[in-house]
């Protein structure tokens, strides 16, 4: 008998100890939502379509996909290909030519069967000064500070010799004053009708405009270039 009622309390007991546990679970749970109903909602920060995502396009417009022909391609493309801007500067820094001494180099003649090496072959000296500066008070030293003469010879950073005595002709390369600013282009001259002469500057570098003059728009040219300085190492 005692036994049974040792039995009957502990059953009791664990009894009323689930029904504690389910209640204390249940009370959890609604706290739980309370706590998930009184927070804001906020946007899934991650994934899916976003306001201005994606590649940005060169156009400040909607673009639209369409089909071309295969050989048209390349031409499209250049077409399509943003512009620089022109390359005139309204200041510039040039150097003036000084030649106090002679710089004489020694100037060979070899011919095409010449194999020896320990003759002297020294037969004349080339006086940079003379070869390079024909006239040393109006020659003068500009850095290049653009790609418009590419396909001229004269990259970017190089420095040309500019002479201001020489009269410009046409095909020469100068460098131009148009409105305060200068350029650096090829001087073209064409005849027109009437004997009138159409003049404008070539850029020798097709991403680059040339440069057409409007009527009695001023054009001075500053100087005739003629050499270009280019160092190898």
């Amino acid at each position: 008998m005692l036994h049974f009622i040792l039995d009957y309390k502990c059953v009791g007991n664990l009894f009323i100890y689930m029904v504690f546990l389910l209640v204390l679970k249940k009370l959890q749970i609604q706290d739980m939502k309370m706590k998930v109903e009184d927070c804001p909602l906020i946007e899934h920060q991650h994934g899916g379509k976003r306001k201005n995502a994606g590649r940005k396009t060169h156009y400040q417009e909607k673009t639209v996909v369409m089909r071309v022909p295969e050989s048209k391609v390349l031409e499209i493309k250049a077409w399509l290909k943003p512009k620089p801007e022109d390359d005139l500067s309204q200041k510039i820094e040039l150097q003036a030519v000084r030649n106090r001494i002679a710089l004489n180099i020694p100037y060979p003649s070899i011919s095409d069967d010449y194999s020896s090496t320990d003759q002297d072959y020294t037969e004349d000296f080339i006086d940079l000064n003379e070869y390079l500066v024909h006239n040393p008070l109006t020659t003068f030293v500009l850095r290049v500070n653009s790609l418009s003469m590419k396909n001229a010879g004269i990259d970017l950073d190089d420095q040309i010799m500019i002479d201001r005595s020489l009269t410009a002709g046409h095909g020469d390369i100068v460098l131009a004053l148009i409105h305060n600013e200068f350029t650096v282009k090829r001087l073209m001259k064409e005849k027109q009708q009437r004997g009138q002469t159409k003049i404008w500057l070539k850029a020798e570098n097709p991403d680059y405009p040339d440069i057409y003059l409007r009527d009695e728009e001023p054009l001075i040219i500053w100087g005739v270039v003629t050499c270009i300085l280019k160092k190898l190492r």
